[in-house]
C-alpha cells in the first residue's frame, strides 16, 4: 500500500469536504495519509498532521487539491524530492491540473491499480548577481518575469544567450517560459504555445517599444542572462507570479533549466490540444 501526500488549498475546499472524503477513501483501502498540520487540527486528525518537508519526504504520492496556482506553488516546492503530483481542479481554469473534482475517486482507484504514466516538465532556475555576488536561486514552473516598476516608464534590458548578445528590449519587461508557461502569461504578451514535451525555453517582449521585436525560442541546454540597463525605479523579478526580488540597475540575472523536473501523473488519453481546446477557450477577458 501506498503513502499519499495530500496539500490542500485551504480557500478552495472549504469546510475540507472533499478532503476528509479522500482520506476515508484512501484509509479504507490500507493506504497511509499524511495531511499538512493546519488541515491535520481542521478535521481534528491530529495523528496525520505532518509539515510539508515531511510529507516531501516521505509521500510516495502528492495530491494538490487548488488551482493552478495551488499546483505551481507545490510544484516548485516537491520538485526536488521526485515525487508524482495529481493536480485536482478545485479552481477556475485547471489547465495544469489534471482531475476534475467529479472524477476525484475514478482517478485515485487508476492511482491505485498503477493505471497512469508520469509526465516530466521542466522548471527554470533563476540567480541574481548584484555588484558580482550571486544571491539565492529562485525556481519557476511558469515563467520568470522582469519587469517595470509602478510608473509608467520603460526599461531596458540586454539579453544574452550563452554569452552572446541577442538584442536589447525597451518595454514593459520580458519573459521566460518553460513550454507548460507558455500557455500562461507569455500566451496574453503575443507568445507561442509550445507543446510541453520539448525541450526548449521561451523569451518573450512585454509591450516591447519597437515594431521586430518578437519571442525567441532557445534550447534548455543555454543559459539565458538579462541584464539590467536601465530602470527608472528598479525591476522586479517573479517567479509564476507568486514569488518576486527587487532589482536594481546593473543587476544580472542568470536562468538556466533547473537541475530537477517536475513529475505529473497523468490518467487519460486526453492530449495537450484537447486541453488547449477545452480549457483555454472558456478563458474570459
Amino acid at each position: 500500500m501506498a503513502k499519499f501526500g495530500i496539500i490542500v488549498n485551504l480557500t478552495k475546499d472549504i469546510g475540507l469536504e472533499l478532503t476528509s472524503s479522500i482520506i476515508n477513501w484512501l484509509e479504507e483501502k490500507g493506504n497511509t495519509v499524511l495531511l499538512t498540520e493546519i488541515g491535520a487540527s481542521k478535521i481534528n486528525r491530529p495523528e496525520i498532521g505532518y509539515t510539508q518537508s515531511e510529507i516531501y519526504n516521505n509521500a510516495d504520492f502528492l495530491i494538490v487539491l487548488g488551482g493552478d496556482g495551488t499546483l505551481l506553488g507545490v510544484a516548485r516546492s516537491v520538485a526536488s524530492s521526485n515525487i508524482p503530483i495529481l493536480g485536482i481542479n478545485m479552481g477556475h481554469l485547471g489547465f495544469i491540473t489534471e482531475v476534475e473534482r467529479e472524477d476525484t475517486f475514478l482517478a485515485l482507484n487508476k492511482i491505485l491499480n498503477n493505471d497512469f504514466t508520469i509526465q516530466e516538465r521542466i522548471l527554470l532556475e533563476a540567480s541574481v548577481i548584484k555588484n558580482g555576488e550571486k544571491g539565492e536561486s529562485l525556481y519557476s514552473f511558469n515563467d520568470i518575469g522582469i519587469t517595470k516598476g509602478t510608473l509608467s516608464r520603460l526599461i531596458t534590458l540586454n539579453i544574452y544567450a550563452d554569452d552572446e548578445f541577442v538584442d536589447t528590449y525597451n518595454g514593459d519587461g520580458i519573459l521566460t517560459s518553460t513550454p507548460t508557461g507558455s500557455t500562461a502569461y507569455s500566451l496574453s504578451a503575443g507568445g507561442p504555445i509550445i507543446s510541453p514535451e520539448l525541450g526548449v525555453m521561451l523569451i518573450t517582449p512585454i509591450c516591447p517599444h519597437t515594431l521586430y521585436s518578437r519571442s525567441i525560442v532557445l534550447s534548455d541546454s543555454q543559459t539565458i542572462t538579462v541584464e539590467i540597463e536601465s530602470s527608472h525605479e528598479g525591476a522586479f523579478l517573479t517567479c509564476d507570479g507568486q514569488r518576486g526580488l527587487r532589482l536594481n540597475n546593473f543587476d544580472k540575472v542568470v536562468i538556466n533549466k533547473a537541475p530537477f523536473n517536475v513529475k505529473l501523473i497523468k490518467l487519460s488519453n486526453r492530449s495537450f490540444f484537447d486541453v488547449l481546446r477545452n480549457k483555454l477557450k472558456q478563458r474570459t477577458i
